[in-house]
């Protein structure tokens, strides 16, 4: 099992805000961060959803409640250190900082400049 990332596919709308086209910029930076790195991209497992709620493959994996993106669901060799919820054994990171941490220190992307 590798690491896998869920991110918000990128040009999405919001009923709340008609006729306006939206992006999430932590999705953005992250899909960023993989696109100038594909090699280190390919190691991990990709998924991209749509905007709208209920997300239902991340409620079958993480339950209703581990909805929000960019989310990173770590892989069993993965140190406990890195995870920022658990949902029965299955350990994840749902903060852009931490996920980016991650990629760095699990992957081998380099760390953002300070």
């Amino acid at each position: 099992m590798r690491d896998h990332l869920y991110v918000l596919a990128p040009d999405f709308t919001d009923p709340a805000f008609p006729g306006r086209r939206f992006y999430c910029w932590h999705c953005a930076l992250i899909e960023g961060v993989l696109a100038g790195f594909p090699d280190l991209a390919a190691r991990l497992d990709v998924t991209r959803l749509p905007w709208p709620r209920p997300r239902q493959a991340l409620i079958d994996r993480l339950g209703e409640a581990h909805q929000a993106l960019p989310l990173l669901v770590l892989a069993p060799d993965a140190p406990d250190g890195l995870a920022t919820g658990r949902h029965n054994r299955l350990r994840f990171i749902d903060d852009k900082d931490a996920i980016l941490r991650a990629l760095h220190e699990r992957h081998g992307f380099p760390e953002p400049h300070p």
